[in-house]
């Protein structure tokens, strides 16, 4: 696994979240239920590749 592509994954997940948090008054009602769940979806996924990166730390790949 490229470790850079998912350092830039890690850190635009959860810049994404950070922005709909700040702007949640100026996105139109009619899309934050879709924003909001994709957000978390990509956070959720963020996260579960940061605890396999930790667990995988020691290992060598070829």
């Amino acid at each position: 696994m490229d470790a850079s592509a998912t350092l830039i994954f890690i850190i635009a997940s959860f810049s994404l979240g950070a922005v709909i948090l700040m702007k949640r008054e100026s996105i139109p009602a009619s899309m934050r239920r879709g924003i909001a769940l994709a957000a978390i979806v990509f956070i959720a996924f963020a996260f579960f590749l940061i605890v396999y990166s930790l667990f995988n730390m020691g290992t060598t790949q070829p």
